[in-house]
Order: structure tokens, then sequence, then C-alpha cells
């Protein structure tokens, strides 16, 4: 009988809190009663058969209370809820077998067959995944397996397994690009922890997950998605991003606390001829409210984007420990347009690396070519009110000849670094309200870059024999509001062949020994100082 009550005000409690989302309803299933272990033995048929059952009577909520459960794959259907008590935790399978036959999904931005992610669902609406239990996808066996492919002993190639012999089979006649082959040759994919495969209406609350074989949270062509208040812990490892939206539309991340073995949150649209193929963009995204630690990256869009990126908001985050704060990355190949893109009131604090970059020469082997769909754009993004403490290099921006990084803005940013910020093949660039006080070189430094606002920029650590700012073929460039607080040697450097146009106005320079040096082989009246 008390157990009965406890059941009836589990239900009762649950019917309070989903009625918002409409996933829960009243069908309620205790794993444990269709006779799923929580003790450690392998119950995969059992709870996909409960999902089997919920789903013919139109919806359920799969419920595990505490307890350790193991399982292969969960397969998911529309309008159901896993809700994963306090206490639980679901572990999956170390046999690769019970991640079998293989489905379609997305792997690295490439449409293939492959292994079961840990949960999947394939055109379906209505999911959820909720409660404060944990989910182990049990990753080392996958990392250790892949490395024993990728890095064979005695660098002596190994024969297929069977697991690869499937994966050509199923994916004859995947077309992928010529630098790509190194990884494909590999056949062996480990699978993400979630994947939604266009499917819609999507809520992840409250769980941990951990120790992913590949990506964590990865929807994939699928629409309004909710993740809200989950904790990712992976360990130094593979590629085990945290949250991946790739081609999705409608994604709201909110208060979530991610660290894991590489980027923490990635946006991501397909990759190369197969992501063109596709051609969906990840659109309508906000990131909100959330930790980043030990990543290689904070919030990063790409590589990945082939089928474009666009209306991004992020705000409100703090970035402590990892290798990069803001990253957007691609490449010659890639192509699609990253656009839209809002950062603001963000905090970063012991950045291994840079605390922004906007890189199109993530391949640094690629030459110039004309202007096509393989030739990836980054425009119209802003970032505001960031504070950056204990960075290496406060970032850069790196453009293709053929298309600069172009409309970008950075208003009220300040920073410590060992090294400054760098700009190099840029065009509608403004700074305003932009302090960064580095340990060597000039604070900042801007190369290639025309159409130029400079506005209140400084430094209180000016460096002995270094300009605050240096400019290097810089046309149409416009420097005002300068005051310079601190006493420093040289405010502005400036050198090019092709520098032209520079107008300084509105600048006071009483504490600059050296306001304006000028380089060799510049052109005459390159630079105008007006009152």
């Amino acid at each position: 009988m008390q157990e009965k009550i406890k059941r009836i005000r589990v239900v009762l409690f649950l019917a309070m809190l989903f009625p918002l989302y409409g996933f829960a309803g009243n069908n309620w299933i205790n794993i444990v009663e269709k006779g799923a272990s929580n003790k450690g033995e392998k119950s995969t048929e059992i709870i996909n058969s409960a999902i089997e059952e919920a789903a013919e009577e139109g919806e359920g909520t799969i419920y595990f209370p505490a307890g350790e459960y193991l399982t292969g794959a969960i397969k998911l259907k529309s309008n159901i809820t896993l809700h994963i008590d306090a206490g639980a935790v679901i572990k999956f399978s170390t046999d690769f077998d019970d991640f079998l036959p293989f489905v379609q999904s997305r792997w690295e931005g490439t449409v293939m067959q492959n292994f079961s992610p840990l949960i999947y669902a394939n055109n379906v609406e209505n999911i959820a995944i909720t409660g404060r239990g944990k989910l182990d996808g049990q990753g080392k066996a996958w990392w250790k397996k892949m490395y024993e492919i990728k890095y064979p002993e005695g660098d002596e190639e190994l024969p297929l397994n069977k697991y690869q012999k499937m994966w050509d089979e199923q994916n004859e006649g995947l077309e992928t690009e010529e630098y790509y082959q190194g990884t494909m040759n590999i056949k062996f994919f480990r699978p993400p922890f979630f994947q939604a495969f266009e499917s819609k209406n999507i809520m992840i609350e409250g769980v941990i997950f951990v120790n992913s074989p590949f990506w964590t949270i990865n929807p994939a062509f699928s629409e309004n998605i909710t993740i809200d208040g989950v904790t990712i812990r992976n360990p130094p490892s593979p590629n085990t991003d945290g949250i991946n939206p790739t081609s999705c539309k409608n994604v709201r991340i909110s208060n979530c606390n991610i660290s894991v073995g590489d980027d923490c949150i990635t946006i991501k649209s397909g990759r190369d001829i197969n992501g063109r193929k596709w051609d969906t963009p990840t659109e309508n995204v906000t990131i909100t409210n959330c930790t980043m630690q030990d990543g290689h990256g904070g919030v990063v869009m790409g590589s990945e984007t082939s089928g474009g990126i666009k209306k991004i908001t992020i705000s409100n985050c703090v970035f402590d420990g990892t290798d990069r704060g803001i990253r957007l990355k691609s490449a010659r190949g890639r192509g699609g347009t990253v656009e839209e893109i809002r950062i603001d009131n963000i905090v970063m604090n012991n950045i291994q690396d840079q605390a922004i970059v906007m890189n199109l020469f993530y391949d640094p082997d690629t030459k110039p070519e004309p202007v096509t769909e393989r030739t990836p754009v980054f425009r119209n993004i802003h970032i505001s009110n960031l504070t950056a403490t204990n960075v290496k290099e406060a970032g850069y921006i790196h453009g293709i000849e053929e298309m600069p990084v172009q409309n970008i803005s950075f208003s009220n940013i300040n920073m410590q670094a060992e090294t400054g910020f760098k700009i190099h093949t840029a065009k509608n660039v403004e700074l305003h309200d932009f302090k960064i006080d580095a340990e060597s070189g000039p604070s900042f430094t801007i190369e290639e870059t025309k159409d130029l606002i400079i506005d209140n920029i400084k430094t209180d650590k000016p460096v002995d024999g270094e300009p605050i700012l240096q400019l290097n073929n810089v046309s149409n460039a416009f420097i005002t509001n300068i005051f310079q607080m601190v006493e420093a040697g040289t405010f502005i450097k400036v050198e090019g062949e092709k520098t032209q146009n520079v107008v300084l106005k509105n600048n006071v320079f009483r504490n600059v020994k050296t306001p304006v040096e000028k380089g060799e082989n510049m052109q005459n009246n390159a630079i105008l100082e007006q009152d």
C-alpha cells in the first residue's frame, strides 16, 4: 500500500511539473516493474519494449527509479519521456553489438549509416529526457578501439574488423572531399550519446551526461529544441564535445554546466560536399546562463559550416579554463555563411589560448580560389560587454584573400592577456571602448584591412618599445576619441605601401611621447590628422 501511495505522489508531482511541455501525459511506466534490473544487469529489450508499448498507447513516461541500469541503444518514439530519478544511473553497454543495426545519422557533418547513437530518435516529435539522474556512456571502450585502429602498434595496417566491413557495405558511394579520406578510411565511427535526426519538439532537462563515446548532445536536422539545466562531464578524451546542434532550427540552450574533452558547445551545419547536398542551416539559436570549463572551446561555430549558420545569440555566460572562449572556424572548401551573430555579457578567465577567434584559414595549406559555393563567409558578427583575464592571447581574426571577414564590431571589451589582439584580412571593422593590457607586443595589430573605425581604445600597461596600435596596409580608417591615460611611448605605428586615408580626429595624446610613428615606403598623405 505504501508503495502504491508513493507512486501516486510521484505521478501527481510529475503531472504538475510537465504540463507546460506536454510530454508526460498520464501513461506512467516504472521500468523496474516492467522487469528491468536496477542492479546493473542488461535490460535493453525491456526498456525498448516499454517505449514501444507507451508509443502504441499514444504517449508515456518511462520512469527510472534509483538504481543502476545497463542497456544498449535506446530508441525513442514520438510522445515519449525518459525520466531518470535522482540516484538512478543508466550505463550504456561496452559491447558494440548492442548498437547495431546501423542507422542513419550525421557524423562530423557527414550523413552516413553508422552505429546507433546511445539514445536515438529518427523522424519523431515530442520527446524528452528529464530528471536528476545520470547517463553514463562508458566511452572509454570506444576511445580505446578508435585509437587501436587509428594508431596500430608498429604502424602495421590492421585487417578490417566486422564493423568496418559493415560500414563499407552500407556506405557505398558516400562522397567526401579528398582531404577527408584519411578520416573516412578509419571506417569505425563512434556514435554520439544522443542524436535526434529529422525530429522536432525535443527537451533535455536536468540530467547529467558523463563519458560520451563521441559528441554528447547532437540533434541533427531537427527543430524546437530545449536543453536546460544539463550537466556534461567528459574527461580528457577524443572529440567528446558537449552540445552540438547541426542543421537545426529554434534551439534554446540555458543554465548548463559543461566540462568536456573537446568543445563545450559547437554549432555546425554539415561538411563540404555532403553538407551542401543536405543544404540545411543552423539558425535561431539562443545560448544563455551557461558555464563552460575544461574544453577546447567555450562556444564554437564550425568548422562544419557548409549549410550555413545564422541568427545566433550568446549571452550571460562564463568560460573558465577552456582553451579558447568564442571561436568561429571554417576553411576553403567548406562554404556556407556564418552571419547575424550577437555575443553579449561574457566573462572569461584562465583561457589557455585565445579569448576570441574568427578564422577562415582553418586549413592553412589551401590557396586562393575564385568565389564559389566552396567559399566560406563570416559577416555581421557583434561582440559586446566582455571581460577576459589570465588569457594567453587576446584573440585574432583571419580572413581569406578572396573573402575577408566583414562587418564585425567589438564594444566595451576589457582584456588582460600575454599578447594582444590581431586582425588580418577584414573589412568594415569597428572597435569601440576596447582596452587590452598585454604583457608583450602591441595591444592591437591590424593588417590588410579596410573600412575601419577605432573609437576609444587604450591600455593600462604599455609595453616598452612597442606601439599600442600597429597598422599595416590599412585603408579608409577613422581613429577617434583616443585618450591614453597612462604614459606611453608610441600610440600608433603605421606601415605598408597600401596604407591610405587614415584619419585621426578628436584625439588627446598628452601622455604619449610619439602619437604617430610612420614607417617607410608609405604613400604621401596616407595619414590625415585633424583637430
